[in-house]
Order: structure tokens, then C-alpha cells, then sequence
């Protein structure tokens, strides 16, 4: 199926403003549009788009009309389009692709080929090469991608430890890297070494107390606001788009529009920088979204290298589809879940080639990663963990409490972020983004920094939860106390027995209770922010907390009432029954669930993360759960409900229309007795002749309106159909005749027809313009009920619909007028349908 969505046009002369750099139509330059690579600042302009497609600025369009050339004496009929006009076929800024066009060019140019291989040698190899083109192109997108992740990945690491203290051997040396060497480190305190020195020691030179504690306090707080402060200020001096996690913005440019600048160079290399001080800030954030679009970019940029891809908008979709899945895969090192994120998450057109491609460069991209070993330990992520202990069948009902906990929290959340992101678009607050990053970092690095559960990353937070208790590990959380020197019996084993918990254990869930509430409510004020966050690491965090506080809870409950016939026939005193790592990992894939309302591809992520086949119903029944009583309190993700507070043209292909209106109550001009309640008196509809009008009537018509296109009638009278031709390819062409044909005047004939009618002896030649003509525009009657033409937008990828009675045309529909129509339905307000 094809998916498109129409496209919105901006107010009148919004690209000659002087703080967007996008000036292409000012400077008559009409193929700038084929380039992601135009930075565009949109943060201080309001964009309206009254229609579909943004027409040509008016001045660039009073030159065309002061052009006028002089006859040449003699008829004739001018065909400028007989041979490629440039500029004709592409797009503009903020507009949005002819699926249907783009996949028609790749049928030709892939049956061109096709015929001409048989042809020679040359030919043959070029059909080849074409070929595998797409594979290649898959292979670079993988590693790059891979390196790029790895590279974030290990100065993240490096630049969070350093808000503690640095390494004496060298200062690129990360804690856990500097101790690897050391012969000085002890079995309970593996991570003190003499290398490595904290900040009080260098400047105080003590490792205790309160002036100890007070300097390495100071520092942690310092450190955090510099990153911050470099990040945002980054990303609003070079690149407004590197802010945010960046997948509401790929999923609207996947279904087909169009944002110059947001997968360009620039983007890329700030979001890759930014994204490391914004993590290492210690801000309630995560950077797997935003690999996601780092790797967008790096296809982007890629595709530009091949002519099928840098030439086709559609194609290049497919490709950004394939590096979707690739962003997810270095993020979790999930190759499988990241092509299945992709088709469920984000992409709107997902043919099967564009499945193989993904699996393809997904695992280029996971080898990648998987040399630079960026973590030390041979794992593609931080926290892989491996659960021993199997689970029973009555542990279900935990699993689907914390499954109503992650619906019941990612409902809340999005309520909660979406409120305050609205509030900071209509206060003060959107003019200062740099004093809201630094306040919010403020108080977050003041709160975290007494709570190690908080002053540690969000990955080593969540690896901590996730671990399964050994007789290696020396921390808090595996703080037991030891009844009959049961740690000895049972050291040969690899299960320890659930046993009382230790006063360390006692201290750790009040710590973890506090950094509940801690990530609950930053995160809310986190996301969204101009700089580069995720929300994958921060809502496993939460579900992790709570998993682990109930899994230690049904752990004590065992060892305490092992007789309750909860736990009789299946938990004995002494057996190892509960481990509360899976409840982590229960509770995270839950609140994940919640908050973004993916299913499979989130089972499968977080089966990949663990390497446990049994776990996998535990996991599917809670996110199940939550994805329900999420959607009991709110149909929107997280994901949706940002598009649709920025107004982007996104029609969500989840959400069911279920009014019964008909197509007149929608198209305008909107008929007397349409039950729509849009408004009325909207001016006329605009059409053209396809014989019979001057070039300085069409001019004038198309001048005095801003329309993106116009239907051709056989006559003003009959108004019976005969194609449509758009605004953008008319003027081009009109333009290119005036500067390279002699004799095209204002009273030349614009002609639509084939054959064309003779001409006059003594006239000015015609101008031919049937080859930009659209002959099989998509028509529905008047009374073709809306489900269905909301239908046919959503699967073939329509940039407008003509409404007909008889064959005669009565009006159009395009992607905003649905848009509209469906907020107005659902009680919200129509004019909140613009990209703000």
C-alpha cells in the first residue's frame, strides 16, 4: 500500500523570511528543493498552511510576469516539455511527495533499464549495478551507523564518569576502564583502584567527609550544567532540528513530507555531539531515540551518493525505513526487534524488499557495534543479563500488576508531558529554552546526586536492577542475610536461595522508593526540551524500580510465608522461587509499553536484551496489559500525541473514522446542504480551460489565489473533468518558456489539449502544457461516504481527491481538509491542523 500525507502550505513569503535559509525561490533557483542538506530555522516564524502546497512567493511570480518576450511573427506551438524541465517533479520545503507519481518514475526508469541491458555489455552491467545499488547503500547505512553508535557510546560513558573524578593513567580512560589493569583493587570494592582519583582527592585530598563530600557535590553539579549548557546551546546556534528524540518527526517524514534540513549534515553532526553532553548530563534522558534519527541521517546523506535514491523521494523513504531499524539496533542491540520497531512503529510504506534491506543493514549495523565492543564486556548493550531460575505460572499475576502499573504510569505521563510541553509552546518558557535546560539540569543534578541510584546513568541503572543476585556480587541490592551459612552450601551452585533481606537491602528500596519518584516527575519536565533526548531509558527506568521494589517484595513474602498457598507445591523454604531481576525487566517492558504502545517489536527487544526464550510469556503478558489500560485512558502514544501537539500533517493510519458524513460535507467549496458544520462561503472553486485561456488569464488566476493546484475542465460551462494540473509545475514551466522561447507573450494560448486547435495566423505562439497534466486524477462522487475516502488516503497516498456528480466536477479534497474535518469531529480545534 501507498501512504501519503497532503501537503500544507506556509504564510505568503515564509521562505524569503530573513531568518530561514532555505531562499530558493527568492534566488529563481527552483532545484534547491532536491537537498536535505538546507539548515532551516523555523523556531522564530508561524507557519500556517492554508493549503496543500506552498505556492511560489508572489515577487518571484510578478518577475515571471514582467518577462514577457515579443512574437516571433508566426505561429506555432511551443512544447517545452517534450524534454525534462528542471524544477518540475520536485517538492518544496514543508510539502508533501506524490506517492503514486514517485512509484510510477521508478516503474519507468526500472523498465528503461531493464529493456536496454539486452542491448550491450555496458548496459547490461549498468542493469547490474543498479541492482545492487540498494544493498550497497544498506552496507555503508549499517556501518556508519555502527560506528557512529559506538563512538556516542563510549564518550558517554567516559564523560559521565568524569562528573566524579578521572583517571591519573589517562584521562580518556573511563572508571571501569581505569581499574582494569589495576592489581590493587579488592574483591568487594572493585571499582576503587589507585588510578583512578575523585575529585575531592585531587583537590582536598580526602575521600571522606563533609568537605570531601561537599567538593565532589560542587563538581558533579558543575560538570552537569556545562554539558547541558554546551548541548543546548549547540543545537539552537547550529541545528534546531537536533533537539528531541526526533521519531514524531521521522514518522511524519516517512509518510511522505517534507522537512529540509531535519536528516541533513548538520543535524547529523550536531545531534552526535549533543546527544553525548545531554547524556552525560545526567538529565532524566535516554539516547536510544535519538539514534534512531542519527541513523536516519546517515541514510539520508548516504542516499544522495546514488542517483536512483537521491532522484526518488518514495525509494528514499524505503531507505530511512531501513535505517529506522538500524537506529534501534545499535540502541539495544536488537537487529530483529529494531526491523520489527520499524514496521510497527514508524514506517508508513513497508513493502517486503524494504524488510530484507532492513534485516540486512540491521545486522551490519549490530556486527559494527559488536567490534567496538564499546562497553568491554562483549555485549551490544550495557545491561544483558541472563536469568537462571525459571518462572511459575502463578507469578502471572504480578507480571499483569505490573502491566496495569505501565499503562496506568505511560497514560499519566503523556497527559502530564503534553501539558507542559503545550504550556511551554504559549508561555514564556518556549523564548528561553537555554534558561529551561539549565534549571531543569540544576535541579536535576541537586537532586541526584545524595541518591546513588539516581547519580548513576540510566543504563547502569537498569543493568543494576536487571542483575540476578550471585555470590560475586557485593551490591545493596544482593544484601541478604545469610541463615545457616546457606551462601557456602550452595556456593558450587549457580542459585542462591531467597533468604531475609540484609540491612544494605533495606536501604537500597527506600533509596530506590525516592528515585521512583525522582524519574516519575523529571521526566515529565525532561522530554521535550531543546536538546537531544530519549524516553526508552528513562520509562524502563521507572518500570525497572518498581519491578525490582514488587520482586523483592514477593521474594520476602516467600522466605517469611513459604506456607501461604501462594507459594505451596512450588516454593519450598530454602529454593530459589523468586528473582526479582525479572520483575525489573517485567516492569520495564510494561512502562515502555505504556508510554510508546509498541506490542511485538517491544517483546522481542527486550527478548534479544536477555537471551531468555522462557521469559517471553512473562513479557507478552505484560505488555499487553499495559498497552490496554493504556489505551483505556488515552488511544495516543507518547509518539502521536507530539505530532499532534506540533501539528504536523500526519494521518494516523491506527485510528479509525467512525462518523457518517459524506464527501460534500468535506470538500470545498463545501455544498449549501452539507452536514459537515465546516464553514461556509468559501471562494469558488478554481479551474482552468483546456483551451481558450491566454497565459495572462492563467497568470492572473493563478496569482490571485494559493491554491496547489487547479482541475482542467473541458470548458468554464460544462465543467466535465479533464485532469489536474499542479500550481509548483505550471509556473516552472511557464517560466522556462519565457526565458528560452521567443514569442511567448501574455496573449499566447496556454493549451491542455491533444491535438492541439489550430492557430491563428498572425497570433502569438501557444504554449503546450498537456505533458504536466495529471489525466486520471482519483475522483469520488459526492456522496461517497468519508470512511472510505479517508481510506483511500490512507492507502494510496493521495495528495487530493475531486469530487464529481455526474461527471461534473463540484469541489476537492485534500490531506488538510481530513485532518480538519476529523478534529472537528472529535471536538478539537480545526485550526490546530498546521506544522507550528
Amino acid at each position: 500500500m501507498l501512504h501519503a500525507l497532503i501537503s500544507f502550505r506556509k504564510y505568503e513569503d515564509v521562505h524569503c523570511r530573513e531568518d530561514m535559509d532555505n531562499s530558493a525561490f527568492c534566488n529563481d533557483n527552483y532545484n534547491s528543493g532536491t537537498s536535505d542538506d538546507d539548515m532551516v530555522d523555523i523556531s522564530g516564524a508561524t507557519l500556517d498552511f492554508t493549503e496543500d502546497v506552498p505556492p511560489i512567493e508572489r515577487d518571484h511570480f510578478g518577475a515571471v510576469c514582467s518577462s514577457g518576450g515579443t512574437t516571433n511573427g508566426h505561429a506555432k506551438l511551443i512544447d517545452l516539455l517534450d524534454e525534462a524541465v528542471p524544477g518540475v517533479g520536485t517538492y518544496e520545503d514543508f510539502n508533501t511527495i506524490d506517492w503514486v507519481r514517485e512509484k510510477s518514475k521508478d516503474r519507468d526508469r526500472h523498465r528503461e533499464i531493464a529493456s536496454k541491458s539486452k542491448q550491450s555489455t555496458w548496459a547490461l552491467l549498468h542493469s547490474v549495478s543498479d541492482a545492487f545499488s540498494g544493498w550497497l547503500l544498506m552496507l555503508c547505512i549499517g556501518l556508519l551507523s555502527g560506528a557512529l553508535a559506538g563512538l556516542i557510546d563510549i564518550t558517554a560513558h567516559w564523560m559521565t564518569d568524569l562528573k566524579e573524578g578521572v583517571c591519573l593513567d589517562g584521562f580518556w580512560f573511563n572508571h571501569e576502564h581505569c581499574c582494569w589493569t589495576s592489581k590493587e583493587t579488592t574483591f568487594h570494592e572493585r571499582d576503587k583502584c589507585p588510578q583512578w582519583r575523585s575529585w575531592a582527592e585531587l583537590m582536598v585530598g580526602a575521600t571522606q567527609g563533609a568537605p570531601a563530600y561537599i567538593v565532589n557535590y560542587l563538581m558533579y553539579v558543575c560538570w552537569a550544567l556545562l554539558f547541558a549548557f554546551l548541548a543546548v546551546s549547540l543545537v539552537r546556534a547550529f541545528a534546531p532540528y537536533a533537539c528531541g528524540s526526533g521519531i514524531p518527526e521521522i514518522k511524519t517524514i516517512l509518510s511522505g513530507f517534507i522537512i529540509r534540513g531535519y536528516l541533513g549534515k548538520w543535524t547529523l553532526m550536531i545531534k552526535t555531539v549533543t546527544l553525548v553532553l545531554a547524556v552525560s548530563s545526567g538529565l532524566s534522558l535516554g539516547k536510544e531515540g535519538p539514534l534512531v534519527h542519527v541513523a536516519c541521517c546517515c541514510a539520508n546523506i548516504l542516499c544522495h551518493l546514488f542517483t536512483k535514491y537521491r532522484r526518488n523521494e518514495a525509494k528514499k523513504r524505503e531507505v530511512l525505513s531501513a535505517a529506522a531499524a538500524v537506529g534501534v539496533s545499535v540502541a539495544f542491540g536488537a537487529p530483529i526487534g529494531g526491523v520489527l520497531f520499524s514496521l510497527e512503529e514508524v514506517s508508513y510504506y513497508f513493502p517486503l524488499k524494504t524488510l530484507w534491506r532492513s534485516f540486512f543493514a540491521a545486522l551490519v549495523a549490530a556486527f559494527t557495534l559488536r567490534s567496538i565492543n564499546p562497553f568491554g564486556n562483549s555485549r551490544l548493550v550495557l545491561f544483558y543479563v541472563e536469568f537462571h531460575a525459571p518462572w511459575h505460572l502463578l507469578e502471572l499475576a504480578p507480571f499483569v500488576l505490573l502491566g496495569v502499573f505501565g499503562g496506568i504510569w505511560g497514560a499519566l505521563f503523556i497527559r502530564a508531558n503534553i501539558a507542559w510541553c503545550r504550556r511551554r509552546k504559549t508561555t514564556w518558557l518556549g523564548r528561553y529554552p537555554v534558561l529551561e535546560v539549565v534549571a531543569v539540569t540544576l535541579a536535576t543534578a541537586l537532586v541526584a546526586f545524595p541518591n546513588e541510584y539516581t547519580r548513576m546513568s540510566g543504563s547502569e541503572l537498569i543493568s543494576e536492577l536487571f542483575n540476578d543476585c550471585s555470590l560475586l556480587d557485593s551490591s545493596k541490592l544482593c544484601d541478604y542475610v545469610n541463615e545457616n551459612d546457606a551462601n557456602i552450601t550452595k556456593a558450587l551452585s549457580n542459585e542462591l536461595p531467597d533468604r531475609p533481606a540484609g540491612p544494605g537491602l533495606h536501604s537500597a528500596l527506600w533509596q530506590l522508593s525516592l528515585a521512583l519518584l525522582f524519574k516519575m516527575v523529571l521526566t515529565v519536565f525532561t522530554f521535550g526540551m531543546k536538546v537531544p533526548s530519549g524516553l526508552f531509558i528513562p520509562s524502563m527506568a521507572v518500570g525497572a524500580i518498581a519491578g525490582r521494589l514488587l520482586g523483592v517484595g514477593m521474594e520476602q513474602l516467600a522466605v517469611y510465608h513459604h506456607d501461604w498457598p501462594l507459594f505451596k507445591g512450588w516454593c519450598t523454604k530454602g529454593a530459589d522461587c523468586i528473582t526479582p531481576g525479572l520483575y525489573a525487566m517485567v516492569g520495564a517492558t510494561a512502562c515502555l509499553g505504556g508510554v510508546t504502545r509498541m506490542t511485538v517489536s517491544l517483546v522481542v527487544i527486550m527478548f534479544e536484551l536477555t537471551g531468555g526464550l522462557e521469559y517471553i510469556v512473562p513479557l507478552m503478558a505484560a505488555t499487553m496489559t499495559s498497552k490496554w489500560v493504556a489505551d483505556a485512558l488515552g488511544r495516543e502514544g507518547i509518539y502521536e500525541a507530539h505530532i499532534r501537539l506540533n501539528g504536523y500533517p500526519f494521518l494516523e493510519p491506527k485510528e479509525e473514522f467512525g462518523h457518517k458524513t459524506l464527501a460534500m460535507d468535506v470538500m470545498r467549496p463545501r455544498s449549501g446542504g452539507g452536514r459537515g458544520g465546516g464553514r461556509r462561503g468559501d471562494p469558488p472553486l478554481a479551474t482552468l480551460s483546456q483551451e481558450g485561456m491566454t497565459l495572462g488569464e492563467v497568470e492572473a488566476l493563478v496569482g490571485g489565489t494559493q491554491f496547489s493546484g487547479f482541475p482542467v475542465v473541458v470548458s468554464q460551462e460544462s465543467q466535465r473533468l479533464v485532469g489536474f494540473v499542479l500550481r509548483r509545475d505550471m509556473l516552472i514551466s511557464i517560466d522556462n518558456a519565457r526565458k528560452h522561447q521567443e514569442g511567448v507573450v501574455s496573449a499566447s494560448q496556454v493549451v491542455f489539449s491533444d491535438p492541439a486547435p489550430p492557430q491563428a495566423v498572425n497570433g502569438p505562439p501557444s504554449l503546450k502544457l498537456r505533458s504536466i497534466l495529471d489525466l486520471s486524477p482519483f475522483t469520488v462522487t459526492d456522496h461517497t461516504p468519508m470512511e472510505i475516502v479517508v481510506d483511500i488516503f490512507r492507502k494510496l497516498g493521495l495528495r487530493q481527491c475531486l469530487v464529481t456528480h455526474n461527471g461534473r466536477l463540484l469541489g476537492i479534497i485534500t490531506k488538510k481538509d481530513i485532518l480538519k474535518h476529523m478534529a472537528q469531529m472529535t471536538n478539537r480545534d480545526p485550526d490546530s491542523i498546521l506544522f507550528n
